[in-house]
């Protein structure tokens, strides 16, 4: 490369770090003369790379937007922190429907790589191991995320068409207040105008989604992410189980988050870290996970309801105590 087009690269990336860079400081950062910063400008410009002059006592030049992304000249933290992000987004079902968009992204930067950085990134990603997520992942349309993330940004209105688990579809308006990832799938959480009420709804079932005229308040309260493991929480279930525990909030959260049971409401208002009886409520469509669960909390608890609960814990002591007094087999 020669000098002046290592120059050139060199002021992008000064460019690029952000705000407003003046000709004296540009100048004094590539060791060329003020005129020479102005010409190296040029040349940016005729590259399609959207250049700013800024007059003033403290003009300079600063980058604006423009109609396609300029070359991003990246350090080498910063280029293996792009990387990592998109290979564990990928692996976390972060990433939006059209899933190659990530891995060709990642392989345009792994191909110019330095030899002795990506190096390194190789051995990160063979000595990185990932789990999945519980359940399957559900990544969203890219359309339908960028449309929602506005909606919510401008506090606009949106319409989609929405297919629920049944398969049913049908037209919707939403107050869309935040969009939450959570265990691989995404929603969006907001006041369902029609039935006058919160909702949540998966993102990989909304289809059509605009933007609507006019605008909402936001009310205050929980934030979205709570909004949704609460629904998660007091969704619909075939039974209603209700706990008192003995423990501390963080003690309970442990095996019981949010996404699965309530708290009763003292249990957050008073001393977190005090251990005391709480009641847990939550809502499942079996039973049969719970005794298990019970069992590793390792917390003094007692069944409110349901008494098919209560059988399940017995029938697993009883398996238990039987196991534990077992002679091995020869």
């Amino acid at each position: 490369m020669s000098r002046p087009t290592g120059r050139v690269l060199t002021l992008l990336e000064l460019l690029q770090s952000g705000g407003t860079r003046t000709i004296a400081e540009l100048a004094d950062r590539l060791g060329v003369e003020g005129r020479t910063v102005r010409r190296y400008v040029d040349q940016l410009l005729d590259l399609g790379v959207p250049v700013e002059a800024v007059r003033g006592r403290y003009g300079g030049y600063r980058l604006a937007r423009g109609h396609r992304l300029p070359p991003l000249m990246l350090n080498d933290d910063e280029a293996l922190a792009v990387l990592l992000g998109l290979v564990a987004g990928r692996c976390a079902g972060l990433g939006p429907a059209a899933g190659t968009a990530s891995e060709t992204a990642a392989a345009k930067i792994r191909r110019v790589l330095p030899q002795a950085l990506a190096g390194r990134l190789d051995a990160v990603q063979e000595s990185l191991a990932f789990t999945r997520p519980t359940g399957e992942t559900a990544a969203p349309d890219t359309g339908t995320l960028l449309a929602l993330a506005d909606a919510v940004r401008h506090r606009r209105p949106v319409s989609f068409r929405y297919r629920d688990r049944e398969g049913r579809r049908a037209d919707r308006t939403l107050h869309p207040y935040g969009i939450v990832s959570h265990s691989g799938r995404w929603y969006v959480t907001g006041e369902d105008t029609g039935a006058g009420e919160n909702r949540t709804f998966r993102l990989d079932r909304i289809t059509d989604a605009r933007t609507l005229p006019g605008s909402f308040e936001r009310p205050a309260g929980p934030d979205p992410a709570e909004r949704v493991l609460s629904g998660f929480a007091t969704a619909s279930y075939r039974h209603e189980v209700t706990l008192r525990i003995h423990g501390t909030v963080e003690q309970i959260r442990a095996r019981f988050p949010a996404s699965i049971a309530m708290l009763d409401g003292p249990a957050d208002a008073d001393d977190p870290a005090a251990e005391r009886w709480r009641r847990v409520e939550l809502r499942a469509e079996r039973l049969d996970w719970l005794p298990a669960l019970l069992a590793s909390l390792d917390r003094p608890f007692a069944i409110e309801r349901p008494d098919e609960l209560r059988s399940l814990v017995l029938d697993l002591a009883g398996r238990l105590s039987e196991g534990a007094r077992r002679p091995p087999p020869d």
